[in-house]
């Protein structure tokens, strides 16, 4: 990822917390800190395992190197699943993950993430910034001892890769593929088979074990990590997740350790990457999807009817939660709202503009 001097005219505003972004003045006794950053990414994931070491970076800079944080890949300091846990009993200061892998945790954890039918990533922007995303998510992880901060979104998704076309729901159904989580109960609910992950998805596929792969979700990254040579069909929307948010972990004691410029810094910092990764994402899926095209890959848009099934199913577990739940049925209800008020937006200007352009424009592979 390209660094640049974000002290310098970042240009960020409202959305950094209210952060000045011109260099601080640091006296000459400021204190000096060496934290530990625990990543759920690999550099498999390498645009957001690489947005904490610019993050990192940038901390360092804008402190004269008093303030160092040490990334470390998915397994180094705790496997993806378990930063959350690292970061609340102090082993490690920081994280960075996407919230959803906790959803076991606390199903409202998709909404600082990625949610079924959600936000896109302006849309998340809005929300978190602007509206009451980052107050409420704020609120939730408080309960974990963890200050959080957004750190990355990977813009729309892709719906997977799948062995043979899907013309309607009937067809969608005795599906085997390979899902786990909220995502797995979802496709359950439209009479899908969903199958744990595997070690060897590639080789599943070929013997028939699956029929399909959820996928890194991405063009840049199902490029990156090998599309899959005997599922040539490749699918959208990725339904659930309008966008997804990688977030930043704080140790509530840690952040609580810090000066009040620290403090500062980080929050411009990390909504520096924060717009960064969505950045290189949009870019580089625009590349890689020309390659994967040319490559084989069959585009294909979910049918209607696997959409329409998607949706009742994501509505009965929405109304589920928030009948069990009343601190789910808060975010949710702030989360719906804002996409109803954004929906209405951007069908009117964005929405009929894209709609033209799309129409206009030829897809070329090459």
């Amino acid at each position: 990822m390209q660094r640049r001097s974000f002290l310098k005219g970042a240009g960020l505003g409202a959305a950094a917390g209210g952060a000045v972004l011109a260099a601080p003045a640091l006296a000459a006794d400021a204190p000096s800190f060496r934290w530990r950053l625990a990543s759920a990414f690999t550099d498999r994931q390498n645009v957001l395992y690489g947005a904490a070491g610019v993050f990192s970076e940038y901390v360092s800079d804008a402190t004269d190197g008093r303030f160092v944080i040490k990334p470390e890949p998915a397994g180094e300091k705790a496997p993806a699943s378990g930063v959350l846990d690292a970061v609340q009993k102090g082993q490690a200061e920081m994280g960075h993950a996407v919230s959803s892998l906790y959803e076991g945790v606390n199903p409202a954890f998709c909404f600082d993430a990625a949610a079924p039918f959600g936000l896109t990533a302006r849309q998340m922007n809005a929300w978190m910034f602007e509206g009451d995303g980052l107050s409420l998510t704020r609120d939730l992880f408080k309960e974990h001892g963890i200050v959080n901060f957004p750190l990355g979104n990977t813009g729309a998704r892709m719906g997977g890769w799948y062995k043979n076309e899907i013309k309607s729901i009937e067809t969608f159904k005795g599906l085997k593929i390979e899902a786990q989580g909220l995502l797995a109960t979802l496709l359950a609910g439209m009479g899908a088979a969903p199958q744990a992950p595997v070690a060897d998805a590639q080789a599943a596929l070929a013997s028939g074990a699956l029929d399909a792969v959820a996928g890194a979700g991405t063009p840049y990254d199902d490029d990156r990590q090998g599309a899959p040579k005997s599922a040539g069909f490749y699918y959208y929307p990725g339904w659930w997740a309008g966008s997804t948010q990688a977030s930043l972990y704080i140790g509530a004691k840690a952040w609580d350790s810090l000066p009040k410029t620290y403090q500062t810094i980080v929050k411009a910092a990390s909504c520096a990457v924060h717009l960064d990764v969505t950045a290189r994402y949009d870019a580089r899926n625009a590349v890689a999807l020309r390659r994967l095209v040319t490559g084989g890959a069959q585009l294909r848009a979910f049918p209607r009817s696997v959409l329409d099934a998607a949706w009742d199913a994501a509505a009965a577990w929405y109304a589920d939660m928030s009948g069990k739940d009343p601190k789910f049925k808060a975010i949710h209800d702030s989360y719906m709202v804002a996409r109803g008020d954004f929906a209405s937006w951007f069908k009117v200007a964005e929405g009929a503009y894209e709609q033209y352009l799309s129409s206009t424009l030829v897809f070329k592979p090459n």
